[in-house]
């Protein structure tokens, strides 16, 4: 399948499968053109791809952990776990600090504002 197929197949545009391929998480043939072509499992590929990214996995992460992804997007292999529970750690210590930042913007909000 040529590249233009892949994009209106999944969604994804031309320039982030490029992108993708060039951060290793997709893989293509060429032809003696230069055209690129993606074997039948490259929409499967591309919809785990999104996935892991949705869940806000960085595509350096993802190049390490795509074998451990299997079938659908959401079916994953025991091996990915501990990199899923290290991002849910951190995203809750994200999520804790702008917590802390926001009380601290509000508390200036309301002083500026001459409120309590």
């Amino acid at each position: 399948m040529k590249i233009g197929e892949l994009a209106r197949e999944t969604g994804v545009s031309v320039r982030l499968l490029r992108y993708y391929e060039e951060q290793g998480l997709l893989g293509s043939e060429r032809t003696p053109g230069g055209h690129r072509l993606y074997g039948p499992d490259a929409p499967a590929l591309v919809r785990r791809v999104r996935a892991l990214l949705g869940a806000g996995l960085p595509t350096r992460v993802i190049a390490e952990v795509l074998d451990c992804v299997c079938g659908s997007e959401a079916e994953i292999e025991p091996c990915l776990s501990p990199v899923l529970v290290a991002r849910l750690h951190a995203i809750d210590e994200e999520i804790h600090d702008l917590q802390g930042t926001r009380s601290s913007l509000a508390a200036l909000v309301a002083a500026t504002e001459g409120r309590p």
